[in-house]
């Protein structure tokens, strides 16, 4: 949202805007760009003569500036119809969706548009190294969106991403997820049908052909499809994959690429980039060359500082699936340490029971998984609320060591008393962890 505000701002539109946590560091920067911040929502932080009121998705019916818009009878829009209407009409966009690896392929894909000397726009829900924000909204020919099939606003529950106008659709996988929307897998496969059955004939949909639910989606798509991964019947077939402490390589087709990132997982991201980047015109060269000079995204397996060789590494990963493989992307990196997980289960979706079982079997891939309390837990429903102590004693039955741990300073006293030189503590989760990443450093 800061970043279309900003962008919108310098295209010669006065833009204010309100939230109900103003800090750093988006706050300076969104007044250093000239757009005036309001602390809370009240109705009059809505000027008189509003040409149109921007509703972010988080917002709901009650809040005092939606209910004034609607009193008022102004004009209202979504972010995603602002960036359809402002930014990708007329544009080739390139869509990455799938429940895992979008911040990864979408960064990944950005990177080497940029690198082979494009200036892209670019819209990713994570601080991607090389390119220095998460979104960047130039007058560019190209454009690559991570696209959410989560929905859009209050008043549309359409997911996000039908709305970016793809060219180009990369579907890296498709698992149960967001509890709090879909009832089902099946739902979430209707949105991705209706995502692929919007890219236009000379366009392209990269599939993963190992992944049935992929399959089934792309099964009757009105566009061309290439199917990508490590069985034999894709139309681009992954294959010599090699994996370093640091880096993996792989060859896709005839071309043979490495990426400086470790797991199968992204071993498919980066050929899902190569892809796509390929359908927008990079040669192999260019491709490989970006590749090599990627630098990741923050709080993406980020070593966050090392204590009494003790490594502390930041991770995203919060879905059952991207936890067991961050899980053996870090024991391939650190092949000789005891892996310590720190998981706070904090998403709509693992706050539930839905991944009782599946959180278990993952967790318990790490020597020790300590599972710390969830957040607002109030607002699940009680006979659907995950049971952190069970989860603990399952990860025990699984032949993993699992701790239940109601706040930060026990955990920190577990590792402290647990820890030894030589082992990898990774913190899992999809927000702040109420900063345990510096406190642990601190105490150890």
């Amino acid at each position: 949202m800061g970043a279309v505000a900003t962008a919108m701002k310098r295209r010669g539109f006065v833009v204010t805007g309100s939230d109900t946590n103003v800090y750093p560091p988006m706050s300076d920067f969104l007044r250093g760009e000239g757009i005036e911040i309001s602390e809370g929502y009240r109705e009059e932080n809505i000027p008189d003569g509003t040409d149109v009121v921007v509703i972010g998705n988080a917002i709901s019916r009650g809040n005092p500036e939606a209910e004034a818009t609607l009193d008022r009878k102004l004009l209202y829009s979504s972010l995603p119809e602002v960036m359809k209407d402002h930014f990708l009409r007329g544009k080739r966009n390139f869509v990455v969706s799938g429940t895992h690896g979008k911040t990864t392929t979408s960064s990944i894909l950005a990177w080497l548009f940029r690198h082979a000397g494009n200036d892209p726009g670019f819209m990713i829900g994570g601080l991607p190294k090389n390119l220095g924000c998460g979104a960047h909204f130039p007058d560019s020919a190209i454009n690559v969106l991570e696209g959410d099939e989560y929905d859009t606003a209050f008043f549309d529950k359409r997911s996000k991403f039908l709305h970016y106008l793809p060219e180009c659709v990369v579907v890296n996988n498709i698992e149960f997820d967001h509890a709090d929307i879909y009832n089902d897998v099946e739902e979430i496969k209707l949105s991705f049908k209706r995502l692929l059955n919007i890219v236009p004939r000379n366009g392209m949909a990269f599939v993963n052909g190992d992944e049935q639910h992929c399959l089934d989606v792309a099964a009757e798509a009105p566009c061309p499809v290439t199917t990508i991964g490590l069985g034999e019947g894709n139309s681009q077939r992954i294959t010599d994959v090699k994996y370093e402490p640091t880096s993996s390589s792989f060859t896709l087709g005839a071309e043979r690429y490495s990426v400086p990132m470790t797991g199968e997982f992204n071993v498919r991201n980066a050929a899902m980039a190569v892809s796509a980047a390929k359908f927008g015109g990079l040669t192999a060269d260019e491709i490989r060359d970006g590749l090599l000079a990627f630098e990741g995204i923050a709080r993406r397996q980020e070593l966050k500082g090392e204590r009494n060789g003790i490594k502390v590494i930041d991770d995203f990963a919060h879905h059952p699936t991207a936890i067991r493989l961050a899980v053996q992307s870090i024991r391939q990196r650190y092949p000789d340490s005891r892996l310590w997980v720190l998981f706070e289960p904090r998403s709509n979706t693992t706050r539930r029971a839905v991944f009782q079982k599946e959180l278990a079997e993952a967790l318990a891939q790490a020597d020790f998984a300590v599972v710390a309390a969830i957040p607002d837990l109030h607002k699940i429903p009680e006979n659907d609320r995950l049971d952190p102590v069970r989860l603990s004693s399952d990860i025990a039955a699984m032949g993993g060591k699992g701790y239940y741990l109601a706040d930060n300073p026990a955990i920190i006293a577990q590792v402290k008393a647990g820890a030894k030189t030589g082992d990898v503590v990774a913190v899992l989760s999809n927000g702040g962890f109420g900063g345990i990443h510096k406190q642990l450093l601190e105490e150890l």
